[in-house]
């Protein structure tokens, strides 16, 4: 089947399309070279509209046990918010941690098409993998933690080959069907287990005498030679602290020029100055990062309202508990392999410190120069939940409406936010474009999705051009998945799955002999009940399994 989009302005930054009249045509589900002699089956009028690829969150917490424990703790989020079913959508339920079904309708509505969930536990990645299947519309992976597990850190206090432990990391992508690795505090998740209550990036795990800066070279080194083409993800030590920019900045240093991405900056950007010891370091890490190419940034921007954190940090999840709003927060230890917290929060303008976390967030994405290298996240639902994105775009793009919104927050934070007033930077559309769709494909590998050429996806959002840019990404007029109109008019016309992308390093087999012993006597899974199969991917949502190229670098 050939499908025409006639007379839209394209922004595909991949392309160095920025504003052109151009026909697409796509034909089977994927974007060809212009046929214009061919005789299409449907033709869109798209004149005057914005035509973008699909967009991409390449950071958004949609799968896993700690959603599951998000979902339960939150009824009375839930019955705020219910979606009816239809004729064609699923019922559902919950606005600060959606259902899986609702999950996927919203992201689709917004004119998403794919979506990676950042923090998948080995030991937790068939369940995980279940809820993403169970979420349509999207393509979707993961990415598998390492760091805290005591296979990993057994490893390296034992100073094992360094190949030996690549393979492990190798194996543990593929048992987990990953697409990328990601460490959450690092060794601190496993600290906590010893009583432990902060690992700094050179302090040492009290048990296995390794520290912060050694899993993390560990990891990217082996990240970078097994070929993965998203860099070791890394969610840094001492989240959430006052004083936390000093670690941060000597993080990214310590990566000696490896290439890793630093998550959620916001929640790790603080500084200690002012009369309540609390303030913006968004300058600092910005100056270092916009001249270390070897560094990714996304933001995990703080919007004000109810919300749930889940995160594998139980070190820094139990810190925060104190401040649940609700009161009813849940810190996990899960076997051998690391943690979680969840922790209702409630962020309000009125709150210095959640005014401040807002400005942060805002001062590093217009301090970043380099949109190829900054992703538009919230941390969903950990900064907020994802459907705020168009507010948060409006934010970036319209300098009055945000210098509006700044005078609404506490009055302290206001008079600590010179920077933020003095920003006069406005994104344009090609850096929208950049941040949710051509930077993420890149980064995570995604060869033909987020841009609009020949060979690509038929992942395309039309947008009306509205001045008001919040109401115009919140509703796309169209959104085409493979090629067919799933979104008219910011609402689900078709109902589709997507697939399941993961990456496949090389590594050597007899890994499994060892690991195969060390199963039998720690944990209570068998190793080969514990590798989750293509079939149960398939089987389990009608998907698809997508393999993105890795390319060994050589030792």
């Amino acid at each position: 089947m050939l499908i025409k989009l006639t007379g839209g302005k394209i922004y595909d930054p991949a392309n160095n399309v920025s504003g052109e009249i151009r026909d697409i045509y796509v034909e089977d589900g994927k974007i060809v070279a212009a046929k214009p002699n061919a005789r299409p089956d449907a033709t869109y009028d798209v004149k005057g509209r914005i035509v973008m690829a699909g967009a991409i969150d390449p950071h958004t917490h949609i799968g896993g046990g700690k959603m599951t424990i998000a979902r339960m703790l939150l009824p009375e989020d839930h019955r705020g918010d219910p979606v009816t079913r239809t004729e064609l959508t699923r019922a559902g339920s919950g606005r600060s941690v959606p259902s899986t079904h609702v999950t996927g309708y919203r992201y689709a509505e917004m004119g998403y098409t794919a979506c990676f969930e950042p923090a998948m536990l080995a030991a937790n990645a068939r369940q995980a993998h279940m809820e993403m299947g169970d979420t349509p519309m999207v393509d979707k992976g993961a990415f598998v933690m390492l760091g805290s597990d005591d296979y990993f850190l057994r490893q390296l206090a034992a100073k094992k080959d360094f190949n030996s432990i690549k393979d492990y990391v190798a194996w543990t992508m593929h048992a987990a069907q990953a697409i990328a690795v990601k460490v959450v505090n690092p060794g601190g998740i496993s600290a906590f287990k010893f009583n432990q209550r902060k690992l700094d990036l050179d302090e040492e795990h009290v048990y296995y005498h390794v520290t912060p800066r050694q899993i993390i070279l560990t990891l990217a080194r082996a990240i970078q030679e097994l070929g993965v083409t998203h860099p070791l993800h890394i969610h840094g030590c001492n989240l959430g602290v006052p004083g936390n920019i000093e670690t941060t900045l000597a993080t990214i240093r310590a990566a000696e020029g490896l290439r890793v991405h630093m998550t959620h900056t916001q929640f790790l950007s603080y500084g200690t100055e002012g009369d309540r010891k609390f303030s913006s370091g968004a300058a600092r890490l910005t100056e270092l990062a916009n001249k270390t190419p070897n560094v990714s940034i996304d933001v995990g921007q703080v919007l004000f309202g109810q919300t749930c954190t889940a995160s594998g940090d139980s070190m820094r999840q139990y810190a925060i508990s104190k401040s649940a709003h609700p009161k009813k927060p849940v810190i996990m230890d899960i076997e051998c392999d690391a943690g979680c917290g969840v922790v209702p929060i409630r962020y309000r303008d009125k709150s210095f410190v959640n005014a401040m976390q807002w400005v942060i967030g805002l001062e590093t994405f217009l301090l970043f120069d380099d949109p190829w290298r900054i992703f538009l996240t919230t941390d969903h639902p950990n900064g907020a939940p994802f459907f705020f994105y168009p507010h948060l775009i409006r934010l970036l793009m319209d300098k009055s409406f945000r210098d509006d919104m700044l005078q609404k927050i506490n009055p302290d934070a206001q008079a600590q936010s010179e920077l933020l007033k003095s920003l006069t930077r406005e994104y344009t559309l090609d850096e929208i474009a950049i941040m949710t769709r051509a930077g993420p494909a890149r980064s995570l590998g995604l060869k033909d999705r987020g841009h609009l050429g020949a060979g690509a996806s038929g992942d395309i959002t039309v947008y009306r051009d509205n001045p008001d840019r919040e109401a115009m990404f919140a509703t796309p007029e169209l959104v085409f998945k493979n090629g067919e109109v799933v979104v008219k008019n910011g609402k689900v016309v078709k109902v589709v799955q997507g697939a399941t992308h993961v990456a496949r390093p090389d590594y050597d087999k007899s890994i499994e002999k060892p690991l195969n012993d060390y199963f039998d006597r720690y944990l209570t899974v068998r190793m080969e009940n514990f590798k989750l199969a293509d079939e149960e991917i398939i089987g389990g949502d009608n998907g698809a399994i997508i393999v993105q190229p890795t390319a060994a670098r050589a030792t």
